[in-house]
């Protein structure tokens, strides 16, 4: 093969999910199969890259300065659910089974691999808690030893007087198996974590 190809493949091999078989035969479909969908594909990424951001409320993704969600007046403003990452929110988002706002962190703590409290995006969940207008938050992370350090250090921030007003903090759990994420979970699963949500604190 060609070393244009080799490169394309082995970019493709970083995407999640991809492994050589499966970068050679994308790579294969677009520059031999259907060379007709590439430009369309180089163009949607380009847009992609230039105008999807972090919203700057939650973490989400964004086109202009607030996501989607955050933007709907319609959602329950006052009702938070803390996930690690976007295709978290996802989840729960095709669960169906939730009318709330989001907060992204984009991770979790893990002092082994040096995550800190600074390689998240805690501080504007701080920001939002200290704004009052939090009356509950839904912690919906996974139940590693990583999620339970970060649920940990957000009920800490809670206690030491972070928030304007009280907030329940409430932790999903029930239907989710021990050790699991929100994002492998189906649909059922997720709804019936949600509505058996628990006090934290």
């Amino acid at each position: 093969m060609t070393p244009a190809f080799e490169h394309l493949q082995k970019c493709l091999k970083q995407l999640p999910g991809l492994g050589y078989r499966s970068a050679e035969r994308i790579a294969l479909h677009l520059l031999v199969e259907k060379t007709e969908r590439l430009p369309a594909l180089v163009n949607a990424l380009q847009e992609a890259a230039r105008s999807v951001r972090r919203c700057g409320r939650c973490g989400n993704l964004a086109e202009d300065e607030l996501c989607p969600i955050c933007a709907d007046p319609t959602r329950d403003h006052g009702l938070v659910c803390v996930v690690e990452q976007v295709p978290d929110l996802v989840a729960i988002e095709r669960s169906g089974a939730y009318r709330g706002v989001y907060h992204v962190l984009h991770g979790k703590l893990s002092p082994i691999q040096g995550i800190g409290p600074r390689d998240l995006n805690l501080a504007p969940l701080i920001a939002r808690l200290a704004g009052g207008e939090i009356r509950e938050l839904i912690l919906a992370l996974s139940g590693d030893v990583e999620g339970e350090a970060t649920c940990h250090y957000l009920t800490e921030h809670l206690a030491s007087g972070s928030a304007a007003t009280p907030v329940t903090v409430t932790r999903i759990g029930f239907g989710l198996p021990s050790g699991g994420g929100v994002l492998y979970a189906d649909s059922v699963t997720l709804k019936s974590a949600l509505e058996g949500r628990r006090d934290y604190l």
